[in-house]
């Protein structure tokens, strides 16, 4: 159990009259235990890991700052007032800024690097405004006592300022978190970036996010409207549907995982969404069900986002690839990383007996438990997040049929066959431990839940675990047992014996399964070439979906080597949000420069005039 008697601590560290101040509570305990537990994971992959660069490079720089990054996130969820925490967020943003620019010789890492800073300061200067405000308010404008939480947990917030207050704050950290339309840095920063470093990124440094929207919204502003959490169930849902839709288009196999994590920070704020709805409708029980669901997720996703992103640096590391068409096979060269990457492929799909079904599954009752909530838009927002969340979950398994088919299965789709072997020890252990995670959070749901239940509790004023634990640790009842309840042991056992009654059929007779060559569709001889693809697998989805993106296909006539001409097909898909929002305001920007740089390009004469005329109006101002 989490101890519900919060530890503080002042740090005589910082400015003059403005020291750091830290606390432990349940809320950052929880993230803590997130951080510290993939991070020991990640730690260990990486002494394996990190030999890949000895032989052409220093690693100094990759340790250090690696540990600055991990650092960053501790104080951020430790920290209990406005000046450590920007502080500590800023240490975190500067750390991973230069492990995403590890490889700097290298101009798309450089781009993606910068583009990942610009997002995050844009994000931090919004936090920065939201604390500002809020500290203003606590202290009445007059001093500086107010940029400590506790003064801002005493403090009585106007509704209009701290709706203000709010929505920088998750402006801010939506920004940190990836959600649309604010994900851009997300798919071009974790593939550059090295795979233990996007493990860490995409498992829990997005969370410490999760972790600020958590606490002023429920711990330091306490009290709030219901279009609050419409706000954040609505950006939840549309991250999650839109983000899965993204990942279904790559090729790229650590940019679909990385498109997978707005899908997955999307199904967070889901569950946060609905227990702010909850919570401002009195619904006290059903809130703590939707935020234990969307808390659970949140240590789920980073075990199996983890596991998956140290999967994806193994077969990198093998192969030297990252698009999944010039792979295939893999499993015959790879078994243990196949195993453990399907392991992730599993949980991330939301399939039972492991950890992702759970969270999912909670999420699901708190949509379908609901009662009718007042107003009909509310009415009509619950069944439409459900039957949203529903697709999502069916197209998520979807692109990871295809992640682990086009990757592992089949045969080598690449033009050169390399020397293909599995990885050593430390990153295969690096990446056994979270799998057995994965495994433990999906079929001992009920004791986790007992363990988070001080979170809602303290958060809320009420908790599930009286009535999720009223059948012991073997079923989960998250309401009642009338209404829905789960058992992971008991499916798995099934699971088991259905797997060893198959097998024992099969093979009980010796001719019961019968080798014969494969079906050649009327061709004389089968290649590699004509396998599934990434772009062919997802085809039918584009088609449905094509319109939510800017696709364009290609086929070119090339020459061959010996004669003769040969086909070449090009597929781009570009995020449309690029050219809605962002290209736009690149292009105004340097519109502006362009603009403004005529300015030094002048004569001494136009210098002087402008001195003259920015005089004459200073003596008119300060008449």
């Amino acid at each position: 159990m989490i101890s519900n008697t919060p530890e503080s601590a002042t740090l005589l560290i910082g400015l003059p009259d403005l020291p750091f101040h830290l606390r432990l509570d349940p809320l950052s305990g929880f993230f803590l235990v997130v951080i510290g537990l993939l991070g020991f994971f990640v730690s260990i992959y990486s002494i394996g890991y990190c030999q890949i660069f000895l032989k052409h490079r220093s690693i100094t720089r990759l340790i250090v700052f690696y540990c600055l990054f991990i650092m960053g996130m501790f104080l951020v969820v430790l920290a209990d007032d406005a000046f450590i925490f920007l502080t500590a967020w800023e240490v975190m943003a500067a750390a991973s800024y230069f492990l995403v620019m590890y490889e700097d010789e290298l101009s798309e890492n450089r781009k993606a690097a910068f583009l990942y800073l610009v997002v995050a300061h844009v994000g931090a200067i919004a936090i920065l405004l939201s604390f500002g405000l809020m500290a203003g308010l606590s202290s009445g404008f007059e001093g500086f006592n107010g940029y400590t939480f506790d003064a801002m947990r005493q403090a009585e917030f106007p509704i209009g300022w701290a709706s203000v207050a709010f929505l920088l704050a998750f402006l801010g950290f939506g920004a940190k978190a990836g959600i649309i339309p604010l994900h851009v840095w997300l798919p071009e920063a974790h593939p550059v970036a090295p795979s233990n470093v996007s493990a860490l990124m995409s498992g829990v440094m997005i969370k410490t996010a999760i972790y600020g929207i958590v606490r002023i919204t429920f711990d330091i502003i306490g009290d709030f409207p219901w279009w609050w959490g419409v706000i954040v169930l609505i950006s939840g849902l549309l991250s999650a549907i839109m983000g899965v839709l993204y990942a279904l288009m790559q090729h790229d196999l650590k940019r679909l995982l990385a498109y997978h994590s707005v899908e997955n920070i999307g199904i967070i704020l889901i569950g946060i969404g609905l227990a702010m709805i909850f919570t401002s409708s009195h619904l006290p029980v059903l809130a703590s069900l939707a935020l234990i669901a969307g808390l659970y997720h949140t240590l789920n996703h980073a075990m199996f986002k983890g596991l998956l992103f140290m999967g994806a640096g193994a077969v990198l590391h093998s192969t030297h690839k990252k698009d999944m068409d010039e792979m295939g096979g893999l499993i015959h060269k790879m078994p243990w990383t196949a195993a453990l990457f399907l392991v992730g492929c599993v949980s991330i799909s939301a399939l039972p007996p492991f950890n992702g079904f759970v969270s999912e599954w909670l999420t699901f009752q708190a949509f379908l438990l609901s009662p009718s909530l007042q107003g009909h838009f509310l009415n009509l927002l619950i069944p439409l997040g459900a039957a949203i969340l529903a697709l999502t979950g069916a197209l998520a398994a979807a692109c990871f049929v295809k992640a682990f088919g086009v990757t592992f299965l089949g045969h080598w789709r690449g033009h050169h066959n390399p020397h293909i072997h599995e990885v050593g020890w430390f990153m295969r252990i690096g990446m056994i431990l979270p799998a057995i995670m994965c495994f433990i959070l999906g079929i001992m749901p009920t004791v986790v839940i007992q363990w988070l239940d001080i979170l809602p509790s303290t958060l809320l004023g009420a908790s599930i675990a009286p009535t999720a634990g009223s059948f012991g640790w073997l079923w989960l009842t998250p309401i009642s047992h009338q209404r829905a309840s789960y058992s992971g042991c008991i499916f798995f056992g099934c699971l088991c014996v259905f797997t060893g009654l198959v097998y024992l059929f099969l093979h009980i007779q010796k001719r019961a399964i019968h080798r014969a060559p494969l079906w050649d569709c009327g061709f004389e001889k089968i290649t590699p070439r004509m396998q599934y693809t990434a772009a062919s697998f997802s085809m039918p989805i584009r088609r449905i979906f094509g319109f939510l993106f800017n696709i364009r296909e290609e086929v070119m006539t090339i020459p061959l080597k010996g004669g003769g001409q040969g086909l070449h097909y090009r597929l781009r898909i570009r995020d449309r949000f690029w050219d809605w929002i962002y290209k736009p305001i690149i292009e105004s920007s340097f519109w502006i420069s362009r603009k403004l740089g005529k300015l030094q390009h002048g004569n001494i004469q136009f210098y002087l005039i402008y001195s003259f005329v920015t005089i004459i109006v200073l003596l008119l101002f300060l008449r």
